[in-house]
Order: C-alpha cells, then structure tokens, then sequence
C-alpha cells in the first residue's frame, strides 16, 4: 500500500474495539456472523456456479450478477473474517498498513458493487425499454466494458477515500471504536487543521457517488415502468416487471441500509450504536443478496432446482 502515501506518524498500529462493549454476547455474535458469512459465501458460490453451468443463462442480466456475486464475496472477506478473529481474540491490534488496506478494499468492492447494481438496471432498461436493439447494446464486448468499468470506478474510489484518511496526522489514543478500519472512527483519532475538510471531502465524494446510482437506477425504472404500463396484456407486464423484481428489491435493501449510515442525523451517537449499526451493511446486505436474488428470480430459482437439488435428490435415491 506505498503507492497510498500513508503519513508516517508516531502511530503504526490501532486497536480495534468491536464488540468488546458486549462481553458475554461475543460467543453469541461470533456463532451468528459465522453462518451468515458462510451463507452468504455458499449463495454467492451456488448462484455463480448455476450461471456457468446453465447456458440458458449465458445472458448480460445473468453475466452482471455473477459479476456482482464476486465483488460481494470480495467485500464480505475484506471485513468479516478479520472480525469473526477478533470476536475471539483478546489481541485486537491491527498495523497502520493493514488498517489502510482493508479500508482501500471494502471500499473498492462496495463501490463496485453500487456501479454494477446501476448496470443492472441499465440491463433491463435496455431490456424492456429498446429490446430490438438489445444485442447490439448489450454486445458480449460491451458487457465486458460496464463491468470492467464498474470495478475500475470502484479501485478509483478506494483510492481516493484511503489516500484521504491515511495522509491525515494520527494522534492520541489509538482505539477505533469499530469492528474494521471505517473512515468515521478514524476520523475521531486524526488531529490538524485539515481534518475537517477532510471529513467533508470524503463524505462529499461517497454521498454524490451512492447518489448518482441511486438517481441513474431510479431514471431507468421510471422508463421501465412508463413501458410496461403500456403492454396491454395483465400477464405481458407481469412477465415484464418479474424480470426486475429481484433487482429491483436488492437495490432497495442495498440503498435503503446505505442511506441509514450516510444520511442519519447528526449529534451524539454512542460509539456501541454506531457499531452495531456496522453489521446493517457488512454482514446483513450481503446475506439477503443471494437470498433474494435466488428466489426472486424465476429462471434463476428453476435453474438452482435443475442443476443441484435434482442431482442431490437423485443421488440420494
């Protein structure tokens, strides 16, 4: 993480607090992040396996959903294994490097996760809205280039945000009262006159990203919507509208969870709430991704059905 530029202080090493406020709930929440993480690893596993074995599948809406089940698990393992470690540990201590690079990577692959769900919705956009011009737009190149650019946008905000924080002065105590290196609790442990603007800059730069997702997924849903309404069949738009549905419904948990820790009011917080509020988007989102997504989306659901549970329930008879 040289290329980072981080500020060589006196400090080359935090301790991260966590959950250490809930003692005798640690065993308990360890148990519990445990298998979710699991889940969420096995889901994001069986979705991408079913989508490579399934030529049925070998579409754009399908290719962005694998891309996007990767980043995912990409982003759980930047943060959650790290914190499962820590449920058990009474050493908590993380290097200053350490602590750059796994704020440089769960940004990276949350951004990327933002930029490719906004694909999506230009998917069916294009899907619903222009079909006959479907597989000029949606070309096997262009797909590669959304999602190339998806993650490029990702590593370009993961830049910018670790680079911001780690080129701050860190003084004083060294606890960040969270379980991984967020940019709020680090915020409390940097000192200057820059920090402010900082904190402003960062903050500036994450909501007018999430932002600008949020309104381009929006605009594309509202051409959807204006087009379906127009089929004149109740089945025609049923068919329409199910194409997105579980899209549609991981947008809404991803922004809504997403909004939550960016948009909530200022003022005193307890560092406990603000902890636990973490899991919302670390642990929670990423579980009910797959969940949704397997069975919110018919062809998806049918062919999870077909390539592994009746190859189970024949091997098992």
């Amino acid at each position: 993480m040289a290329m980072l530029g981080l500020n060589h202080t006196s400090m080359s090493k935090f301790i991260l607090v966590g959950f250490s406020a809930f003692p005798h709930l640690q065993l308990m929440f360890f148990l519990l992040f445990l298998l979710m993480y699991l889940f969420t690893l096995l889901g994001n596993l069986l979705i991408m396996a079913t989508i490579w074995g399934e030529r049925s599948l070998h579409t754009p809406m399908y290719l962005f959903l694998c891309a996007l089940s990767v980043s995912e698990i990409l982003y759980t393992f930047a943060i959650i294994p790290r914190m499962l470690a820590d449920l058990l540990s009474t050493h908590r201590s993380i290097a200053l490097t350490a602590c750059a690079s796994q704020m440089f990577f769960s940004f990276m692959f949350g951004f990327t996760h933002s930029f490719l769900l906004t694909v999506m919705g230009y998917d069916r956009y294009v899907a619903i809205c222009h079909p006959l011009h479907y597989n000029v737009l949606m070309s096997p190149r262009g797909c590669a280039c959304l999602v190339a650019w998806s993650w490029a946008g990702g590593s370009v905000m993961g830049l910018v945000v670790t680079t911001a924080i780690f080129h701050l002065t860190f003084c004083g105590h060294n606890e960040i009262h969270h379980f991984f290196c967020h940019v709020p609790p680090l915020l409390k442990l940097a000192c200057g006159d820059n920090v402010s603007a900082v904190a402003r800059g960062v903050g500036l730069v994450c909501i007018m990203a999430l932002l600008g997702c949020c309104l381009l997924i929006l605009l594309s849903y509202a051409f959807i919507v204006a087009t379906i309404l127009k089929i004149p069949s109740a089945e025609g738009r049923h068919k329409a509208f199910s194409t997105c549905a579980s899209h549609l419904t991981v947008v809404v948990v991803h922004y809504g969870f997403a909004s939550v820790i960016y948009f909530k009011p200022k003022g005193p917080q307890s560092m406990e709430g603000d902890t636990l509020m973490g899991i919302t988007y670390t642990v929670l989102t990423p579980f009910l991704s797959p969940i949704i997504f397997s069975l919110r989306n018919k062809e998806l659901k049918n062919a999870i059905k077909k390539t592994f549970f009746s190859k189970l329930f024949l091997q098992s008879s």
